[in-house]
Order: C-alpha cells, then structure tokens, then sequence
C-alpha cells in the first residue's frame, strides 16, 4: 500500500487507521510558533459511521487505503442498509444506510453511483456532482415579494426540501448540487 506525508492528507481520500480504512471528512492544517506543524483530521468508520478525530506531526507517514471504485446502480433502501446493483455483472452491493445517510435524499431509482470497495468488501459511495429531480410541491410566489432574488422551498421527488427562485413550479425538472443541497438551474424538457 501506498503511503504519504501527514501534510498531504485531504479531505475525501481513505487512509488505513487503526486498521480499518477511514474516510477523511475533515482536515484543519495548523503551524504553531514553536515545535512542528501538525495535521488534524476527522475520520468517518465505514462500518459504523462513527467520527473519531486524530492529530498528526506533518512530516509522520500515513498509509493510503488502496480504494477500487466501481459504477453501480441504486436499487433501495432495506433498514440499514442501502443495496447497489452492477448493470454489467448483476452483482450486488449493500453499504451502511449511515455511510451515506445526508446524501440519501438524492438518491433516485436508477441514478449511477460510485461505490467504494476494500478488499472486495463496499466501505463507501460517492454521488455524482448534480442531479436532476422533478418538484412535486411548489407553493406560488407572493405578490410584492421579489426583493433581492428571493428564494422558496420546494419538495422534490425524494421528499427533501430545497431553496430555488420564485419562478419553479410543481412540475418542473430541476438540477441540484449534492455536496451543498443548493439549487442550480432548471432543465427544459
């Protein structure tokens, strides 16, 4: 396996910690005026979804987990564990419903995911960027309100709430960012 500086660590890459391989969600990079620079970083388990933090010297070595990424198909949802299908092979995945549990309101039947896997064994997924969804509950603009692109919520397929303009209407396809949960635009069908 692959090993590198404490200093280089970012945030998304997993690293072998305590013999499990983590996920980075978090890292804050600090210089005090005495003694060495140090590198904290926040791990996520992907067995149990756990956060534990952990403080590095920048010059320490780190193992990299050796990830394989593979485009898998979301099939659904079974307590708690979220099941991922090979469009080309058949085979199946399940990963910890807490693994992706912020992201799940994005997910849409069919939608292609990239999933995560060590030694063979599924540890995490990664959404695409954007995704498309339909608005099923928009409630009409107010009159007088338009001061400064003003914005109101809408339900969308999956059932989470997003903040869009005032034009969106029941109905309409809209892309939204998975990372923020921010509207981006309106797709024309």
């Amino acid at each position: 396996m692959a090993t590198t500086n404490a200093g280089n660590i970012s945030k998304g890459i997993y690293l072998i910690f305590k013999g499990i391989p983590q996920l980075v969600t978090k890292t804050e990079f600090m210089s005090p005026g005495k003694g060495s620079a140090i590198m904290r970083v926040r791990f996520k388990n992907p067995h149990t979804g756990s956060a534990q933090d952990f403080t590095y010297k920048t010059n320490e070595q780190v193992e990299v987990a050796d990830v394989e990424k593979k485009e898998m198909q979301f099939l659904y949802r079974d307590g708690d564990e979220v099941t991922f299908m090979d469009q080309r092979t058949y085979e199946q995945a399940t990963i910890p419903f807490s693994l992706i549990e912020d992201q799940f309101g994005y997910l849409t039947p069919e939608l292609k995911v990239t999933i995560l896997f060590y030694e063979e064994k599924a540890i995490g997924a990664s959404l695409p960027a954007h995704v498309t969804m339909r608005v099923t509950e928009a409630f009409d603009a107010v009159a007088g309100n338009r001061v400064n692109a003003p914005k109101k919520p809408v339900t969308v397929e999956t059932g989470i709430e997003v903040q869009v303009p005032l034009f969106i209407k029941t109905g309409d396809l809209i892309v939204i960012d998975t990372t923020t949960g921010d509207y981006l635009q309106r797709v024309t069908e």
